[in-house]
């Protein structure tokens, strides 16, 4: 089963991408973070003409998460989380694979810059939240799949140059720790497990030329349970 997470930075601007992509490649499922759009303009038509069912948390212009799917996905829940704010952020939804009932949990986690505001604030809330919830899913369920837009630089290998953000929302050592917690309830950071010492990153600024230099950074994160 191939389970992919993109953030889209917008599903109706880049949905020719997103088809495309599913035509050639087909994933089975796929979580979709910053969609930008509420559940009524959700473009469903184009992803049912293609054989996935869309599960949706929305938000006019800002934030909002997806999961489509080719398979049938049951107790789809909006509520993980009582975010104060009211951000769609996390969307989670079951599936049956191989006679296992594994839990996907597809996340959008607050940047938090600047880091001496309210949204910084905000993203240490938020993961909070999100870590006491998984230890209480992890005791009903031990096969669960998180995946995401972190917006954490879990170490100094995830990013092109760690000196320029040792200050940043993204790599501070309390969030960096928070990333730790995650792992310590029994989870597996997917991407350093099959690649020990190798440079990944899911990210590169649009801004400097940074992808043709490969400045990016490893934000966009799959934790799972060590029983998978």
């Amino acid at each position: 089963m191939i389970v992919t997470s993109w953030n889209v930075n917008s599903v109706r601007a880049r949905i020719e991408n997103i088809k495309n992509y599913l035509k050639k490649f087909s994933p089975d499922i796929v979580m979709m973070q910053e969609i930008k759009t509420e559940d009524p303009t959700f473009p469903y038509d184009d992803f049912s003409s293609l054989d996935y069912e869309s599960h949706v948390f929305g938000q006019k212009s800002y934030n909002g998460v997806a999961i489509i799917s080719k398979h049938k996905l049951e107790n789809v829940r909006l509520d993980l989380i009582k975010d104060k704010l009211k951000q769609s952020r996390i969307i989670s939804a079951e599936v049956k694979y191989k006679k296992k009932n594994i839990q996907i949990i597809n996340i959008y986690t607050p940047n938090g810059n600047p880091v001496d505001t309210e949204k910084y604030t905000y993203k240490k809330i938020w993961l909070d939240s999100l870590i006491k919830q998984l230890k209480n899913l992890a005791k009903k369920n031990e096969n669960i799949i998180l995946g995401g837009d972190f917006n954490i630089i879990p170490t100094a290998e995830d990013v092109y140059n760690v000196k320029s953000f040792e200050d940043d929302a993204l790599y501070r050592l309390e969030i960096r720790k928070k990333f730790r917690e995650m792992l310590n309830l029994g989870f597996s950071d997917v991407y350093r497990h099959f690649n020990e010492d190798k440079e990944g990153y899911t990210f590169w600024d649009y801004m400097r030329g940074a992808w043709q230099k490969n400045n990016g950074m490893r934000i966009d994160h799959f934790l799972v349970s060590n029983s998978l």
